[in-house]
């Protein structure tokens, strides 16, 4: 049995395998979207620098996938006690993938549906 503390890492590293570790770039943070200059629909790359050195990257693309995460910690939690603060969703969910999508051009949709994960006595996540 895989345990979600083990996942990461075995899926890391067939990803590594897989693609190469030459063609993996981590701890770069992502900041603006590059537009396709022969499809103004379309995203051709994106730009960002490294969180741990001196350094600037440009990236060209076939297909971009945006996956930053949703938003969290927008609301005060109801949580009491030793669950104040806590969450399930991760912590740097910032909301950035909001703005880049939105300044690129992106119709973004569905905004006022909000999803509210069941609670339980005591408890501090998902259930199900």
């Amino acid at each position: 049995m895989i345990h979600g503390e083990s996942y990461k890492p075995i899926i890391a590293e067939a990803a590594k395998m897989a693609i190469g570790e030459e063609n993996i770039y981590e701890r770069v943070f992502i900041f603006e979207l590059l537009k396709d200059k022969n499809d103004p629909n379309a995203v051709a790359g994106a730009v960002g620098f490294s969180v741990r050195e001196p350094k600037f990257y440009v990236f060209k693309a076939k297909a971009v996938l945006l996956a930053t995460g949703g938003a969290t910690l927008l609301f005060r939690p109801r949580s009491t006690g030793e669950a104040a603060g806590r969450t399930w969703y991760a912590i740097f969910d910032t909301g950035s993938g909001y703005y880049m999508g939105l300044k690129a051009g992106a119709m973004l949709t569905q905004f006022e549906h909000r999803f509210i994960p069941f609670r339980f006595k005591d408890g501090y996540g998902p259930v199900g």
